[in-house]
């Protein structure tokens, strides 16, 4: 079967995450800048939390423009990475609201990380149903970004309970290095 179904139904999901992690955003109290600062960590949580959804949004983009078909394995798999992700508005709004305090900002990294390996099992899976597929291949391939992105989820994951902050940097480290797309992905013909 072809992927169509498939890529509407995630953008949708996706745009909906991005909805309610807008509509979880506060206006300040008053008008001056002291208020602005007092939900500060509630629109930076909010503002990562976006360029990790659109990072997502851009791969899945690019992924299904060489995907084939899809079959059943494929669409569980996809559920999967939703899942996780839409996970993240609650975890946004955890963080946002308690930005110093250990579990939430734990949360927040393991439903990123968790994000990550369903982004890994779709990646397979898709490989699996069509091996000869080339450009396939090409934008799944992996590498270290993606090894040293799980394991830094998972030491942000730790580190959460020791320092807070450090656990903090950890996930905008991650977001940068993923901000930018391999050029292989973006040197591919999606035409052809």
């Amino acid at each position: 079967m072809r992927s169509g179904r498939l890529e509407a139904f995630s953008d949708g999901v996706l745009a909906i995450i991005i909805t309610i992690m807008v509509l979880e955003l506060s206006v300040p109290d008053d008008t001056n800048w002291g208020s602005l600062l007092e939900i500060a960590p509630t629109l930076i949580s909010y503002i990562l939390s976006f360029i990790y959804v659109g990072i997502y949004w851009n791969n899945h983009h690019h992924l299904f423009q060489v995907t084939r078909r899809v079959n059943g394995k494929v669409l569980w798999a996809n559920l999967h990475l939703l899942f996780w992700l839409s996970l993240i508005p609650f975890t946004t709004s955890w963080v946002g609201e308690n930005h110093q305090a250990s579990l939430p900002v734990a949360s927040y990294g393991f439903v990123l990380m968790m994000a990550a390996v369903g982004w890994y099992i779709l990646q397979r899976t898709l490989r699996e149903l069509d091996p000869e597929n080339e450009d396939l291949a090409q934008v799944t391939k992996g590498g270290p970004k993606e090894i040293v992105s799980v394991v830094l989820y998972a030491l942000s994951i730790g580190l959460a309970f020791a320092n807070v902050w450090v656990s903090i940097g950890i996930i905008f480290g991650i977001a940068a290095l993923w901000v930018i797309p391999e050029k292989g992905v973006e040197t591919i013909d999606y035409q052809g």
